[in-house]
């Protein structure tokens, strides 16, 4: 049982949350971009102040530790760090596209999606997040419903064969932002099911963050690195004079 500070900045959405036992305590999030270096120690402080705790009785903080934007993934990480150190706390890592599968997978207990996932069985849905990592490509992992992974993580270019052989008998349910660039290249796979509105969130990072915490499950604090999944390249600026 543990109060913990949950972090999520590895896209475009900035997201802290408070659980406390597992349960939401307290939440902040924008999905303006660029916006977390600026916001992420603030929506911090609200929330600490609205759920009626103090920072010295956190017992963790989680951050969401990738894959995703590179930028986004240090600001979230040396946030994270910064607090564990000043507190003297563990460092805990949720992986991010776990995260947003676990966010799926609890609506579909939950008896949402039925229309679209019938006639199939549990055992033949997948859960398929996905983050935009440009163009045609994105990082996406396959999970089951107890958040087992099918196919670990992976930054993939999706055309119109991508995981056909896996859509003639599993229902593959396809949700994040960059889930949406795919639609159309899906379009002639019935079996392909698209989700709105399932990005990543603090909140889906509750139960997951708690039950690593009674693990006993933490990072290294002074030399865990969140993982890119690709290396960072930096890219030149189109005007000459800069």
């Amino acid at each position: 049982m543990a109060t913990i500070l949950n972090l999520e900045s590895a896209t475009a959405i900035c997201s802290v949350s408070i659980g406390k036992d597992g349960t939401l305590l307290a939440i902040r999030e924008t999905d303006e971009a660029r916006s977390a270096g600026a916001v992420i120690t603030v929506f911090t402080e609200e929330i600490i102040k609205e759920s009626g705790i103090a920072f010295k009785e956190l017992d963790a903080v989680a951050v969401s530790g990738g894959p995703g934007s590179y930028t986004g993934l240090r600001i979230g990480v040396s946030t994270a760090k910064g607090y564990c150190f000043a507190l003297d706390i563990p460092l805990i890592s949720i992986s991010t596209l776990q995260a947003m599968a676990y966010g799926v997978s609890y609506k579909i207990k939950q008896g949402l999606f039925k229309d679209v996932l019938s006639p199939f069985t549990d055992e033949n849905i997948l859960l398929c997040p996905m983050i935009d990592a440009r163009r045609m490509e994105v990082y996406t992992s396959f999970f089951n419903l107890d958040l087992e992974t099918i196919k670990s993580d992976s930054a993939d270019i999706i055309d119109e064969h991508s995981y056909e052989d896996i859509l003639k008998d599993k229902k593959m349910l396809f949700f994040g932002d960059g889930s949406a660039k795919c639609k159309e290249t899906f379009a002639h796979q019935p079996n392909a099911i698209f989700l709105d509105d399932n990005l990543p969130t603090a909140s889906n990072m509750i139960a997951l963050s708690e039950k690593k915490f009674n693990d006993k499950n933490f990072e290294d604090l002074a030399y865990f690195e969140p993982f890119y999944l690709k290396d960072f390249v930096a890219t030149k600026p189109k005007n000459k004079f800069l």
